[in-house]
């Protein structure tokens, strides 16, 4: 996958704590998230299973959806993912990464 600017949701489980991000790289953010190497929240929560993404064409308006959706209430967040992902399953496996050890799909 090409460098390009994306706003994702990753989950420490169903339900669980959800984290929104922005980068313009999905795979090597996804792949910090994943390997512990970002001190933080999704650190601290497990936080890396990636259940939803929005591709863009510029990284100003990726920053104004990732700010939109950082003001909706839970409950709108979580019929996002569940719209596009109902099973929550780590869609991150589609971008070539291996199961998460925890993984509950």
């Amino acid at each position: 996958m090409e460098k390009s600017p994306a706003v994702y949701i990753v989950a420490s489980d169903r339900n669980g704590t959800i984290y929104i991000g922005v980068t313009s790289d999905l795979p090597g953010r996804i792949h910090q998230h994943r390997t512990g190497a970002l001190d933080g929240f999704t650190k601290r929560y497990g936080a890396a299973t990636l259940v939803w993404f929005e591709m863009h064409e510029t990284m100003e308006t990726a920053i104004q959806r990732e700010k939109q959706l950082k003001n909706w209430r839970r409950d709108w967040k979580l019929e996002l993912i569940e719209a596009g992902n109902p099973r929550w399953i780590d869609l991150a496996e589609d971008l070539g990464f291996a199961p998460l050890p925890s993984s509950r799909t």
